[in-house]
């Protein structure tokens, strides 16, 4: 495929999305209508029914366990419009709507068998070294369903061009098979250089299956661009289509970074394989991401995560053995590594547990990077309790930001928490897009999350926790580094006028759906 003579503009991108979204969102307002004329004679005895309901619905929303402030959204949102808030809940903030999605990757799972199993060695051997942290790990285990495994080692880098270097590296070294699976994928420098080998790997008999989430490459590639890779020899599956997740499953994203390659390497964390994450193009400045590279058995992990989705969303499975194979051990160990992924349709949230058990556990000091910072009250709560009992807690978040709602709305929960201890500093070369944590110089996680209620909820995320590995002093001098880099937000800043406070509230309120 001649890529590099198919320069698209986002343009005509959009133009290509638009003539397929706009005339399912027409037939959906029509159907509307249509049902809304023919219930109207009835009006005032639908009218009374659906107030009883909605109060029907707002006791069981009460008695739901789950976040809070999510919780308050939307009972504000029911009893100020009871059936448009209702309907608004059961299509995009009830976890029901991702059960279909959990069924799917259920029947994908029962077909390929469970995950690799803890080895309680493991587990017994950080029991020696930490009672918390093993804990920690065995909760998390219980959870996300994936094991802890040692013998493994990890590479950290503290940019998007440090980790393409290898990046493209290792693909040229692929002998069976190579598994990329990415929120967002844009034709460029970065994109066109991966899929020259992609395409030239996939002629020489090497199994390449590309998987993107369709909403996050909106924007970013055609809508029939999954069928353009599939013409060139590489297996491609979009994501949760847009066009049908219009109406029940639209915040249900795959938000995960996966790379894995011949079953012996996986790449993981916060960027994407677009040329802004290697800052050959700067729209918001310097473009600060970060990854990391593993080898040995954990990887199996990650080619199991990448398997589930293929087989759950597909029509064609991955071969068997490429699954339940083994990578080998490095020669050196370097601490331990689990390798896990978040599910909206979840009872529990692993992610927002780990990081509340960090926070928990620290000692000394919780240090963060996050690009998007809104939290529920458990999490939030965490932060506080961290460092009004004298942990040093830190936030690294954006001087320059992405989108300025959001930002917006970030900057509103800063006030509580530096009143609480909290230290926040924003990056002032550009836009901080890494998510990670480090806690005590041997506790850590690097993955996709951000601190927000989509990272945290509603999207499919992959996450590493990490404890007593070699990296975590490369993150330690990264971490280091940007906050030299960043400017403290102090409490001073955060104040404004009554107006402006009222304003934060609103923002808050609003905050689980952005």
């Amino acid at each position: 495929m001649k890529n590099k003579k198919k320069k698209r503009t986002v343009k005509s991108i959009l133009a290509s999305r638009m003539v397929v979204v706009i005339p399912a969102l027409a037939l959906q307002i029509f159907w509307i209508i249509v049902l809304i004329r023919w219930l109207t004679p009835y009006s005032a005895v639908i009218g009374t029914v659906l107030s009883a309901l909605a109060t029907l619905f707002v006791l069981y929303l009460t008695s739901k366990r789950d976040e809070p402030s999510y919780k308050i959204l939307w009972l504000i949102v029911i009893l100020a419009a009871p059936v448009l808030g209702a309907l608004l809940y059961i299509f995009f903030g009830n976890k029901k709507t991702g059960r279909p999605l959990k069924r799917q990757l259920a029947a994908a799972r029962k077909r390929m068998g469970e995950p690799p199993l803890q080895d309680s060695r493991i587990i017994e051997a950080v029991e020696a070294d930490d009672l918390r942290v093993s804990q920690t790990m065995k909760y998390t285990v219980k959870m996300s369903g994936f094991p802890v495994y040692e013998n493994t080692s990890a590479k950290y880098y503290k940019c998007g061009e440090d980790l393409f270097f290898d990046y493209i590296d290792e693909l040229k070294k692929a002998q069976r098979y190579i598994y990329i699976e990415y929120f967002i994928i844009e034709s460029g420098f970065m994109w066109d250089s991966i899929l020259d080998i992609l395409t030239e790997k996939a002629k020489n008999g090497v199994d390449v299956r590309v998987i993107y989430d369709d909403l996050g490459s909106f924007g970013t590639l055609p809508s029939r661009y999954n069928l353009e890779l599939i013409d060139s020899g590489i297996k491609c599956m979009k994501f949760n289509p847009f066009i049908i997740s219009v109406t029940g499953r639209l915040n249900n994203r795959d938000h995960r970074k996966i790379t894995v390659i011949d079953g012996r390497v996986a790449f993981s964390g916060g960027i994407n394989l677009a040329d802004e994450y290697i800052n050959k193009v700067q729209k918001f400045g310097y473009w600060k991401d970060i990854g990391y590279k593993i080898t040995g058995p954990a990887v199996n992990s990650f080619t199991y995560m990448f398997a589930e989705f293929w087989n759950g969303f597909s029509l064609e499975s991955i071969p068997r053995k490429f699954i339940e194979e083994t990578a080998p051990a490095p020669e050196v160990p370097d601490g331990y590594i689990l390798p896990y992924y978040d599910s909206p349709a979840n009872t529990y949230h692993t992610s927002e547990v780990l990081f509340t058990e960090i926070l928990a556990k620290s000692e000394q000091y919780a240090w963060f990077y996050t690009p998007y910072l809104m939290m529920g009250d458990e999490l939030n709560n965490a932060f506080i309790r961290a460092a009004e009992r004298g942990v040093d807690v830190r936030i690294i978040m954006p001087g320059i930001p992405d989108k300025k709602v959001i930002f917006r709305i970030s900057r509103s929960y800063y006030r509580p928490l530096i009143e609480a201890g909290v230290k926040i500093y924003e990056y002032t070369p550009g836009f901080v897009h890494a998510k990670a944590c480090l806690s005590d110089d041997v506790t850590g996680t690097v993955g996709s999350v951000n601190l927000d209620y989509r990272s945290l909820y509603l999207h499919f995320e992959c996450n590493s926790l990490f404890y007593k590995a070699s990296m975590l002093s490369d993150l330690k001098a990264d971490l280091e580094e940007s906050m030299s880099k960043s400017r403290e937000i102090s409490l001073e800043d955060t104040k404004g006028n009554v107006f402006h406070e009222m304003v934060n509230v609103v923002l808050r309120l609003f905050a689980p759906l952005c």
